[in-house]
């Protein structure tokens, strides 16, 4: 073996140690030693003109560049591949296309950021490279978010699905379980985005991943704030922010303290139900307020409730009060039943499991253990 041999062979190792180390460093959160073990991984793959790798390293830099909100090394970064492109006369590949496309959504360009994800996933399938298609389609479904195209983008995380089942891609799949949830969250459906936030949990014990463990604490937290569960945000977002490093991760650090002051401004979640006397208007700590639309009676209801929780309200009696009537089975009974069928619709964050009026064997009363508040 000749000497030039011998001396990309010991740089090829050098450059894989470099590289793993420094993805290994990122993953633990040491952003600034990833960086630079990447960017001396970089410059010894291009040395022996590792298109692949020299792109991965890249691609890898970008995302920390991001979160760090270093603007001016992303746009460095999208200039070294261009020039790199050009210089070594290089087809565009999947790859390639992808880090552009990334390096478009980090300056808000999602509209060009589509076109190259289209392109990456064009060549994908005529290369047949199903992990080159499962990044382009990660792509598109984080670009149609932004977008607010919320139902293509959840489509998209369901053909991913399907090739995560025969393809071990794991930190892909955990970050399309993050999106996953965010969109979900988007759309309300808040109960199913913590079911796949838990999946991810599961995912990430294997994983190590320091970065998507804590920015998985500030999506529950995330999510439970859009949900109105306030206390369990708070313990959510008090954990991400002890495990946060503010040099490192500047963009989630940020965005965790906004949490923490949004969440501190709810001032009403101390409460299940604020009932204000003045405006007649209802808050439910998870609904948030409740339109009766001039349905009176339901109202006339819901406050004999709210007056005395735990107290057990006979038919005979939410006649008399409600409807001003005496008591008549005939008449009534239907009548008592569909009006509280109606009230736990409006009130109730869960119809099938009410946790405000409850049915007793003479009656109905609001549970006593709800924390009313009335204000005047």
């Amino acid at each position: 073996m000749g000497e030039d041999q011998l001396n990309h062979s010991d740089d090829k190792v050098k450059a894989t140690e470099l590289f793993d180390s420094g993805k290994l460093l990122g993953e633990l959160g040491d952003f600034k030693a990833s960086i630079e073990k990447l960017e001396k991984a970089a410059d010894l793959f291009s040395r022996h003109r590792d298109h692949k790798m020299y792109i991965r390293c890249l691609t890898l830099n970008l995302r920390m560049f991001a979160e760090m909100e270093d603007k001016k090394s992303i746009n460095l970064v999208k200039e070294r591949l261009y020039d790199y492109v050009t210089r070594e006369k290089i087809e565009l590949s999947s790859k390639t296309y992808y880090t552009l496309a990334l390096s478009a959504t980090l300056r808000n360009e999602n509209t060009q950021a589509l076109e190259y994800l289209e392109k990456a996933l064009a060549l994908a399938l005529a290369e047949d490279s199903k992990e080159d298609m499962c990044y382009a389609i990660h792509g598109l479904a984080a670009v149609y978010r932004s977008l607010g195209r919320l139902e293509d983008s959840l489509k998209e995380i369901y053909n991913l699905r399907v090739f995560f089942q025969v393809l071990k891609l794991p930190d892909l799949e955990i970050s399309s379980q993050i999106l996953n949830g965010y969109i979900l969250v988007n759309l309300k459906r808040h109960e199913e985005a913590l079911e796949v936030f838990w999946k991810a949990f599961e995912a990430l014990k294997a994983q190590k991943n320091v970065y998507t463990y804590v920015s998985l604490l500030f999506a529950m937290a995330y999510t439970y704030t859009e949900a109105g569960e306030m206390d369990l945000a708070r313990t959510y977002v008090r954990l991400a922010r002890q495990m946060a490093d503010p040099d490192n991760f500047v963009f989630l650090y940020r965005c965790i303290e906004e949490l923490e002051t949004r969440i501190a401004g709810k001032s009403e979640s101390n409460f299940d139900l604020v009932f204000n006397s003045t405006s007649n208007s209802v808050v439910e700590r998870k609904k948030g307020k409740i339109d009766f639309k001039n349905q009176f009676i339901l109202l006339d209801m819901l406050k004999l409730f709210l007056r005395n929780p735990g107290e057990v309200y006979s038919k005979e009696n939410l006649v008399k009060v409600v409807w001003k009537q005496e008591y008549d089975p005939s008449v009534h009974d239907n009548k008592i039943y569909v009006t509280i069928k109606r009230l736990r619709q409006l009130i109730e964050p869960d119809f099938d499991k009410p946790r405000y009026i409850y049915r007793a064997k003479n009656g109905y009363y609001l549970n006593r253990n709800a924390k009313v508040s009335i204000e005047h």
